[in-house]
C-alpha cells in the first residue's frame, strides 16, 4: 500500500475549514560551472554565466515600486540608478505633490540586504548614518528578512527608515520578469502596541492598528484595526524563535464569521468571543524578560515588535 498525500482519505465526520494546498519552496543551491571534462570551471572566465544579484533587484524595484497598505502611499520612481556607497547600493529619486499641488522631487537611499540572510538592526543603522551623511530623505532597505531588533528602529535623527520585505518570488530572477505587477516590496508599517499590568502584575497588551509612513509628508499616521487581520504574544520570547502562546483574529465586521457558522457545534463559542479582540488576555511577566507581539495583515504581511519587561517592579 502506498500513501498518497495528495490524495486524502474523505472523512464524512470532520468538518472542512480549507480548501486544497500546496507547499511550495525556492532551493538557495547554485550549480557548479563544469567544463566538457566535468572538472570545475572558473566561474568568473569567458562563457560562465552572469548573474548580479542587486542589479536583478534594482531591475524589479524600478518596475514595481514599493507598494504599502494604502495605493495612494506607494512609492513609484522617477529613477533609480546605483550608488557606489559603503551600505547604500542605489538612489533612487521620486516626486511628491506639494500643498498647492506643485511636484516635489525628493532622494531615496536603497539598502538592499542579503540574498540568503538577514537584515539586523546594525545594519540599518550604518546604512541610515550614509545616508544622512549624503543628504537622502529617505532610506529604503529592502530585506527578504529582518531581525527583530530592526523592528525598533524607524528613524535616525531627521532621517525616515522604511523597511520593505521583498517576496521570495525574486529568488527566481531567471523567470521573473520586470512587468511592476505583483507585491515584489510590500511596506507594513510598525505596530502600534501598549501594555500594562494589573494588580497581581499580570501583563495587558493592547494592538492600536499600525503606524504607516507617509511618503507625501514623510510623516508616520495611524491606521485603524482593519488593516490587522491576526495578531499573535510569544508571552515568554527567548529571542531565538516565536512561539504562538496567544493567537486573536481581528478586522472590520467579524471577518471569520463565516468559519463560526460553519464549525457550529465544533468549537466553543465563548472561548471564541476572546479571539476576536485588540486586548490581550492577562498572561504571567515573562522569564525572560521579553515578550514579542507579532502583526499580520490582509496581505499575509507581518511585523514584530519585542517589549522588555522588569520583573522587579
Amino acid at each position: 500500500m502506498e500513501l498518497l498525500y495528495d490524495r486524502p482519505i474523505p472523512d464524512a465526520s470532520r468538518v472542512r475549514v480549507a480548501g486544497p494546498f500546496t507547499v511550495e519552496s525556492l532551493s538557495p543551491h547554485r550549480m557548479v560551472p563544469a567544463d566538457e571534462d566535468d572538472m570545475l570551471a572558473d566561474p568568473t572566465g569567458p562563457g560562465a554565466p552572469v548573474e548580479d544579484f542587486a542589479a536583478m533587484i534594482l531591475e524589479q524595484l524600478r518596475a514595481a515600486g514599493v507598494q504599502q497598505s494604502a495605493k495612494e502611499d506607494r512609492i513609484t520612481f522617477d529613477a533609480l540608478d546605483p550608488w557606489p556607497g559603503e551600505w547604500l547600493g542605489a538612489q533612487g529619486t521620486y516626486t511628491v505633490p506639494r500643498a498647492d499641488g506643485t511636484p516635489e522631487a525628493r532622494r531615496a537611499g536603497i539598502l538592499i540586504g542579503p540574498e540568503f540572510g538577514t537584515l539586523t538592526r546594525t545594519d540599518l543603522t550604518a546604512a541610515a548614518r550614509e545616508a544622512v551623511d549624503t543628504g537622502f530623505d529617505l532610506l529604503i532597505a529592502c530585506g527578504f528578512a529582518f531581525d527583530a531588533h530592526s523592528s525598533e528602529l524607524t528613524k535616525l535623527g531627521p532621517l525616515p527608515i522604511l523597511k520593505a520585505r521583498m517576496n521570495p518570488d525574486l529568488h527566481m530572477s531567471a523567470d521573473l520578469k520586470a512587468t511592476g505587477a505583483g507585491n515584489l516590496f510590500v511596506v507594513f508599517g510598525e505596530p502600534d502596541v501598549s501594555w500594562t499590568r494589573d494588580a497581581e502584575g499580570r501583563i495587558a497588551v493592547t494592538v492600536h492598528g499600525v503606524d504607516v509612513f507617509d511618503p507625501k509628508t514623510t510623516e508616520v499616521r495611524a491606521s485603524g484595526k482593519d488593516e490587522i487581520a491576526a495578531w499573535f504574544i510569544d508571552t515568554d520570547y527567548d529571542e531565538e524563535a516565536f512561539h504562538v502562546r496567544h493567537a486573536y483574529f481581528t478586522g472590520a465586521n467579524d471577518p471569520y464569521k463565516s468559519l463560526k457558522t460553519t464549525l457550529r457545534d465544533e468549537i466553543d463559542r465563548d472561548a471564541w468571543e476572546t479571539l476576536n479582540r485588540l486586548t490581550s488576555r492577562p498572561f504571567a511577566p515573562p522569564e525572560t524578560g521579553r515578550f514579542a507581539v507579532k502583526v499580520i495583515n490582509h496581505l499575509g504581511d507581518e511585523v514584530m515588535k519585542v517589549f522588555t519587561v522588569n520583573n522587579d517592579g
